[in-house]
């Protein structure tokens, strides 16, 4: 089984040295580039299996890379930003990073990160598809397509949907979303799964005061209520 490969986009030489010593521990590639265009066109020959990009870049920051590179990709991106900044945080998973760390961070931390994500971007939580209207699930090919056009869920929203679609019916509070998508005790921060059922809604044109699919329960967190049966 081939390593996967994962691109760091960092200009901090030190960081960039240590997070390439580091993680080729754990058995991954890692290719690193401290210069935003030449990240991404390393992006482009690479089509690495995550990408963990710095928000503080030379001349463009991480949210524009982040930007270009979900025009043509899904793959999971990690976002490293300044401690304590929460707008960096809320900006990143706007436009469609996975995950934030928060620097300083501990290495281990990082690699539990991207251990989680890339199993979950694996992993189907269920087998088959669902059909739900308009909308169909296609569990396998990990892929939600509306009117048969595929909507564009980057890995994390789609595993959100999947947490929901899997039981229909049943309200996820938000650290329940937040244990299912990470797969780890870190501290919630409530917000990222209102931004990406957010972000979800917008690519399914479900509006949340008359919802079709996501219903938000006020002060608890989240029920799929598409009404439609599952192809095992």
């Amino acid at each position: 089984m081939m390593a996967d490969t994962i691109l760091v986009i960092e200009d901090d030489a030190d960081l960039q040295q240590l997070l390439k010593e580091y993680l080729a521990g754990f058995g991954y590639t890692v290719h690193t580039e401290g210069v935003p265009e030449v990240g991404l066109e390393a992006f482009k020959s690479l089509t690495p299996d995550l990408v963990i990009l710095d928000v503080m870049l030379p001349g463009m920051n991480g949210f524009e890379v982040c930007r270009r590179i979900r025009q043509d990709s899904q793959i999971p991106i990690i976002m490293l930003t300044a401690r304590g900044d929460v707008m960096d945080r809320v900006a990143g998973l706007e436009i469609g990073a996975d995950d934030y760390l928060p620097k300083p961070f501990e290495p281990r931390e990082l690699v539990a990160r991207i251990q989680s994500i890339l199993r979950r971007s694996r992993q189907g939580t269920t087998s088959g598809r669902g059909e739900f209207g308009s909308l169909r699930i296609d569990f396998d090919g990990r892929a939600a397509l509306l009117n048969g056009e595929d909507i564009g869920l980057t890995t994390n929203e789609f595993n959100a949907l999947a947490v929901l679609v899997r039981t229909p019916g049943k309200t996820f509070s938000r650290d329940d979303l937040m244990q299912e998508l990470r797969g780890l005790d870190s501290e919630s921060f409530n917000r990222s799964i209102d931004i990406t059922m957010s972000r979800i809604r917008q690519k399914l044109g479900d509006d949340p005061k008359h919802p079709q699919y996501i219903k938000t329960v006020w002060g608890t967190g989240y029920v799929f209520i598409g009404q439609g049966n599952e192809d095992g």
